[in-house]
């Protein structure tokens, strides 16, 4: 049991980290490209999906069972990080269509990633 709770911690961990390096790069090419700001809200979600995908496959290799929960355990955890380092921040924050898309894709995304992780070799 604490093996599978450091590993979904790390999970959640390393999706922090890359949607981190992912945003930086994105807010470079923003600034030096004259790519439109209406592109901002999809890539948002993309990069929340690949980070997900990516901490909740490499948290779950050692577990290797409980795919489907520990995976959607890693993409809730992250979501409910990132929501409340958002209201920390925004004091104008508030749970509209867009949050609750992203709850669903960070939940689906965690179970794809589980899945992935626990049947990797």
């Amino acid at each position: 049991m604490e093996n599978t709770i450091t590993n979904i911690a790390k999970g959640v961990g390393i999706s922090l980290v890359v949607t981190f390096i992912l945003l930086l790069i994105f807010a470079a090419v923003l600034t030096y490209t004259e790519i439109s700001e209406t592109i901002i809200n999809p890539v948002i979600v993309m990069i929340t999906a690949i980070s997900i995908l990516i901490g909740s496959s490499i948290g779950n290799i050692k577990i290797r069972k409980n795919g489907l929960l520990n995976g959607a355990l890693i993409g809730g955890i992250y979501i409910i990080t990132i929501y409340l380092i958002s209201s920390i921040l925004n004091w104008k924050f508030g749970l509209e269509m867009q949050s609750i898309i992203m709850i669903v894709i960070g939940v689906m995304f965690g179970i794809l990633g589980g899945i992935i992780g626990v049947n990797k070799k």
